[in-house]
């Protein structure tokens, strides 16, 4: 698979189309040494590579932010790519002839982001899996699609200077092992399996670590024993006591009537407040008993029935009807108090009864002289049981990962059986032997030295088991040199991926060409063209040697005047 066409368009356009060829592609930065300034170097040449790498899986946020810190971005940048509503557009091809993929996405986060193969929409969370289906026809998570092709996309600085750890300073070992296993041809069926496994291995005794901060096991089994010594004595301290064997019954009971007074109690309050709001009532009606003036209201009367003949009743016999009413009804009002008082006073008595009985079994219960030794025995036998939960809380759950541990590692060991069975290391190294020989004649070519690859079986930190461990000769070579080491292996390793028919691809993008000598960039571009591999490279013009600075191998040429966003 080799890149065809990277463009770059918003709602105004196309802003670049930068079309790819067979062997060596360079981006070129056409300003010149004696007027480039300190941020000269930031007219978009690496933003290429970036671009790429976005379009295969990579954080769209890369583009704008600082690889050293992520946090911070450049605003100019961000803005114009999000306000502008910027696509880039990734066209992959086989044969040259078609477009056999075409990668589509923005910068855009959430729901409403491009992400795109051939027209198919994914969500951030498959959108791996399927450019690994899409790109290398492979359908597996350990390796990641991202770390099979961390090595053809170099231009962050670890990568830039690490022959073989090229996916990111967090990677483990065993990650690494799984990666370079499968770029040799040589993974097993549970390769993700046994890395899991083992992650799971070194995070159960992490967790076992956490659980034995205070004590270990064994000083948890030390602290149960003493526990246990201390209860059995606290019991038998317990049983010689002179209690009443009757003591649980007669608090049971005393528990019981103090229950029932609380319920008497509330009774005769409920009883009290309707006999009071009966007095009260009554009161108030006998209030309105008529005490006027007579005679006044007589005279009053009479003028009253001159004027209306019909009024035949005195009024005096209006007044004395009117008290008889009141009367009447403080009588019905006060026909429950006999009720309320008998009641009242029955639960009194009732009340006076549960007093006396609830002193009398009080008196019982704390008549032993030995009654406060026992609250004190029981409160000490209470605090030792709570510890002996701890205790035996914390064996349980060390014991749960001691055991989760040990069959994790079974299951490594079952596993290991094969990958370090002699016959599967003879495999591993047949694979190394048969890369070595491209890899030297490579080297060879560009800087007249044999560089060689080779796998020791190691210790596994935290795991107790071995991995594959993959190296380089010559690892401390100058940094001109490492630029060539990596540029060896990556030209290698795509011969042989090809020769052996494993899953890959076949350009490779690297930043600062620059660091390498006009020899191996003239060697790399010889190379690359004879075996067919597309050779991307960012590089600053006026470091280019001179056969090298023909329009023929130049796929965009930017400068502080043309920047690669044009902005």
């Amino acid at each position: 698979m080799y890149i065809k066409r990277l463009t770059i368009s918003n709602d105004n356009g196309v802003i670049r189309e930068i079309k790819f060829h067979k062997g060596l592609n360079l981006i070129v930065d056409n300003t010149p040494s004696d007027t480039r300034t300190e941020t000269g170097n930031s007219v978009g040449k690496t933003t290429v590579l970036r671009l790429v790498d976005m379009c295969l899986g990579k954080d769209p946020k890369s583009i704008y932010t600082d690889p050293s810190d992520p946090r911070s971005a450049d605003e100019q940048i961000k803005e114009f790519l999000l306000n502008t509503k910027a696509i880039v557009e990734l066209a992959l091809t086989r044969s040259w002839e078609k477009d056999d993929i075409v990668i589509r996405r923005d910068f855009i986060s959430g729901k409403k982001a491009i992400r795109t193969i051939n027209g198919t929409h994914y969500k951030a969370e498959d959108f791996e899996n399927a450019l690994g289906q899409e790109l290398l026809g492979i359908n597996i998570s350990k390796p990641s699609f991202r770390q099979i092709i961390s090595h053809n996309i170099r231009y962050s600085e670890l990568a830039l200077t690490n022959v073989l750890k090229t996916v990111n300073v967090y990677t483990k070992d065993t990650e690494y092992e799984a990666l370079y296993l499968f770029m040799f041809g040589c993974e097993i069926d549970e390769t993700d399996r046994r890395q899991e496994l083992i992650d799971k291995i070194k995070a159960e005794n992490a967790f076992k670590k956490r659980l034995e901060k205070s004590y270990n096991k064994s000083t948890f089994r030390t602290l149960l024993g003493l526990v246990d010594a201390k209860i059995e004595e606290l019991e038998a301290r317990k049983a010689s006591l002179n209690v009443n064997p009757d003591f649980e019954n007669l608090v049971s009971q005393l528990n019981k009537i103090k229950c029932q007074i609380n319920v008497i109690n509330v009774d005769i309050v409920t009883l009290e407040l309707k006999k009071n709001t009966i007095l009260e009532t009554r009161k108030e009606i006998e209030s309105q008993h008529s005490n006027v003036d007579i005679e006044q209201l007589s005279t009053l009367y009479k003028e009253a029935k001159s004027l209306i003949p019909e009024i035949q009743r005195t009024f005096e016999e209006l007044v004395s009807y009117h008290n008889s009413m009141i009367a009447s009804r403080s009588r019905f009002i006060s026909m429950a108090l006999p009720t309320l008082n008998k009641d009242i006073e029955a639960k009194k008595e009732e009340l006076k009864r549960l007093l006396e009985k609830e002193n009398e079994l009080s008196k019982q219960v704390t008549k032993s002289d030995t009654y406060e030794s026992l609250e004190a025995l029981i409160a000490e036998m209470n605090n030792e049981y709570q510890k002996k939960g701890e205790y035996e809380n914390q064996i349980k759950q060390i014991e749960i990962v001691e055991n989760a541990i040990i069959k994790a590692e079974e299951d490594v060991k079952r596993i290991d059986d094969e990958l370090f069975s002699e016959s599967f290391q003879n495999k591993v190294q047949s694979a190394i032997d048969d890369f070595n020989v491209m890899f030297s004649n490579v080297s060879t070519r560009l800087y007249d030295e044999e560089y060689v690859l080779k796998v020791d079986k190691v210790n596994c930190r935290g795991t107790g088991g071995f991995i594959y461990k993959f190296s380089a000769f010559n690892a401390n070579l100058s940094s001109g040199k490492k630029m060539g080491e990596i540029s060896c292996f990556d030209i290698a390793y795509t011969m042989y991926a090809k020769k052996k028919d494993i899953p890959c691809l076949n350009f490779l993008l690297t930043d600062k060409k620059e660091l390498m000598s006009d020899n191996q960039l003239l060697a790399i571009a010889e190379i690359v063209d004879q075996e067919n591999i597309q050779f991307v490279a960012s590089i600053l013009k006026d470091k280019l040697p001179s056969e090298l600075q023909d329009s023929k191998y130049y796929i965009i040429e930017l400068s502080e005047h043309d920047k690669l966003f044009r902005i």
